[in-house]
């Protein structure tokens, strides 16, 4: 195992020993498209591993902190990445040890297959059962804070925020404080309008959180909609939601 660094992001590459060789996979049935799991391993409460096929053939794996990608190749039946790579972003010890496991699972090219709507990975240990993801639509769906992350540090949140989207008004909950703003997106870009709050005292915890919130949903910000998960952007500092 060697690492690199570069650009202030800290990436391990992961070389796989072995290629097993799994049944019922076939070019024909690769899959594609986004996957999150449904069974066959317990999981750090709230978390999931979710699986995107990019168009460009690579897999970007994901289980509550870290991201891991390499090129993915399906032939014989067996998922083979090649240079593993994961963020070494600051993880909760059960968060860190979640990764390491996905990375290894996914880094021993375990067999899959396609059975409907679902993929299912076979690997040391696991059998991972993924359903097909569908896209919620911004407006209308509760989206629920998942974490706040600054640079390469990721925050999880006090209490349940929610941030949810209307015709041309956004309403938020930041765990403490409730409130509203207008707010317009374009392509990739959303532009909020002043947030009104509830003027509540809160607890320092979810001061804290309130004040990230607050922060990041003011004015012009990056908008990405991946999935059941959309990311907001502003300034080095993030908010991560995922449909609640």
């Amino acid at each position: 195992m060697k690492t690199l660094v570069g650009a202030g992001v800290l990436l391990v590459v992961l070389t796989a020993c072995g290629q097993p060789v799994g049944a019922g996979g076939s070019a024909g049935a690769a899959p594609s498209g986004v996957y999150t799991s449904e069974s066959g391993r317990d999981l750090v409460t709230g978390t999931t591993v979710r699986l995107d096929f990019t168009d460009d053939g690579r897999l970007v794996a994901n289980a509550g902190c870290n991201t891991i990608s390499g090129a993915v190749d399906t032939a014989d039946g067996a998922l083979a990445v090649a240079d593993l790579t994961t963020t070494e972003m600051g993880c909760a010890g059960p968060l860190h040890s979640q990764d390491e496991w996905l990375a290894a699972f996914l880094g021993g090219s375990p067999a899959w297959r396609v059975d409907g709507e679902r993929l299912v990975l076979s690997g040391e240990g696991a059998e991972l059962v993924f359903g097909r993801e569908k896209t919620p639509p911004l407006q209308g769906t509760v989206w629920v804070v998942d974490s706040i992350r600054e640079g390469d540090m990721v925050s999880s949140v006090t209490e349940r925020a929610t941030v949810e989207f209307g015709a041309d008004t956004v309403t938020v909950d930041t765990g403490c404080n409730s409130g509203s703003a207008g707010y317009q997106v374009s392509g990739g870009t959303i532009v909020f309008e002043q947030l009104v709050l509830t003027k509540m005292a809160c607890p320092p915890g979810p001061a804290a959180q309130e004040q990230d919130l607050v922060a990041v949903l003011d004015g012009e910000a990056e908008l990405a909609v991946d999935g059941t998960t959309i990311t907001i952007n502003k300034n080095g500092k993030g908010v991560w939601l995922k449909a609640g």
